[in-house]
């Protein structure tokens, strides 16, 4: 059996889905459709989602909805028409809209995961039809009646682990099941939706929850690359990789593939393959549990701007018992998640995304640090890009870190901060964004030319 999911781009008009049809009913063990709702035709367009919103944000406000509301159902009348489909359909669809329309209370953030739900939910709807009219039985299964419970932590929920029991049973459905991604229901029957981008995730949960022996994950691109081909365009493509690469390479900018969504198949050991909708014979990327892979072996190179530095130095830091411990609850105390924390004897650096430190929270931060923690010196920069060098054969390797370091330095990069992890297969590097291009293509030039 396999669970396949279909993102924005491969539902964005009807000439898409049509190649769904022809995809899913090439391969009998594809038997379970994961989809979201339609992204965009043109790289002028607007995401349904995005309209979604808009729509919402408008409910909420009070003013006049009629036009946005048909921004909406106008997307997926050119598909039902396109597609030859009942006009029905859209008439339902329409229905659906008002009706979550007019349950908008005061609860905002719930009513905007009951609208941005209805992307997908409608999605689902209009290609299942699109199934049956052409011959192959589908059926359209709703999230909360399948048993997808979610945590009511409303635009980032959590599955619930009851969820996956209840959701085998649709293994034994002897139809096509279509089922939309994103969304679930909390134990109250309140729709909540996973972090955007979350129909990854839906499709990696119900992989678990039927064992599925494949996870396909298509999107519009022929694989994974080892580099971003915008900034190095002879990167090579990635045949094969293991979870622990995808997750470190996906935390810092790799963007294909939603990190968060290998969670589920990572605990279930379930193989997830990314391939391209528009080109479904190629191989695509697989991403298995373990792998063989030769020593001093870099299966790829990511990166990502958005990042700062928290420096504290303090004489004799290393003999005071509890100090990191008491940083680190500072940081959890405002509210305040940290990526890297590197340290030397006497210093001790915490690595944030800058979104989570704001100018009011910097000062309080810093405050806080300077009154309970008692350091010679707290200086916090801004500005600073992550780049990770990530290979399951760099745990055998000598002189890796020695290869990266020499090619920044060649390049004429200064390197803000360097920390490999615990795990021997990756090494990250934080650069001024300023040098993050040079910077990537350098170490492309290291490890792959």
């Amino acid at each position: 059996m396999k669970v396949v999911k279909f993102g924005g781009s491969s539902v964005a008009d009807a000439g898409q889905i049509s190649k769904i049809v022809d995809i899913v009913t090439s391969d009998a063990d594809r038997r379970i459709v994961v989809v979201s709702a339609p992204g965009k035709r043109s790289g002028g367009d607007t995401k349904v989602t995005d309209l979604l919103i808009a729509l919402a944000d408008t409910v909420i406000e009070g003013r006049d909805y009629e036009a946005p509301l048909m921004a909406v159902v106008n997307r997926y009348a050119e598909i039902q028409r396109d597609l030859d489909l009942p006009e029905a359909v859209v008439s339902q669809i329409e229905a659906d809209l008002r009706s979550r329309i007019d349950a908008c209370g005061e609860n905002f953030l719930q009513f905007m995961d009951l609208m941005k739900a209805s992307g997908e939910d409608n999605s689902a709807k209009i290609i299942a039809e699109a199934f049956t009219k052409r011959g192959y039985p589908a059926v359209y299964v709703n999230p909360g009646e399948a048993g997808m419970l979610l945590s009511d932590e409303f635009g980032n929920a959590e599955v619930l682990p009851e969820s996956y029991e209840r959701l085998a049973a649709l293994k034994e459905e002897s139809r096509i099941v279509i089922f939309p991604g994103f969304f679930g229901c909390t134990q109250a029957g309140e729709v909540a939706t996973f972090p955007r981008g979350g129909s990854d995730i839906t499709g990696a949960i119900l992989a678990a929850a039927v064992k599925a022996d494949v996870y396909e994950n298509f999107t519009d691109v022929d694989s994974v690359y080892a580099m971003d081909p915008r900034i190095m365009p002879s990167a090579p493509a990635i045949e094969v990789m293991t979870f622990r690469e995808m997750r470190e390479l996906s935390y810092a900018g790799f963007g294909v593939f939603h990190d968060e969504a290998i969670i589920p198949a990572v605990r279930a050991e379930i193989p997830i393959c990314i391939k391209n909708t528009n080109r479904p014979e190629l191989p695509g990327t697989l991403i298995v549990p373990n792998r063989e892979y030769g020593e001093s072996e870099v299966t790829g190179i990511s990166s990502a701007d958005g990042f700062c530095s928290i420096y504290i130095d303090k004489y004799m830091m290393n003999r005071e018992i509890g100090f990191g411990r008491r940083l680190l609850q500072i940081l959890e105390e405002e509210d305040i998640s940290y990526e890297h924390t590197p340290s030397g004897i006497d210093n001790m650096s915490v690595i944030l995304k800058s979104s989570e430190l704001g100018a009011e929270k910097e000062t309080v931060v810093v405050d806080r640090i300077t009154r309970e923690l008692n350091p010679d010196n707290v200086t916090v920069e801004h500005g600073l890009s992550l780049l990770m060098v990530v290979g399951e054969g760099m745990y055998y390797a000598v002189g890796m870190a020695g290869r990266a370091t020499g090619a920044l330095s060649a390049a004429g990069v200064n390197i803000e901060m360097i920390n490999q992890g615990a795990s021997e297969i990756s090494m990250m590097f934080a650069v001024k964004e300023s040098d993050r291009k040079r910077a990537v293509q350098a170490l492309g030039n290291a490890f792959f030319s």
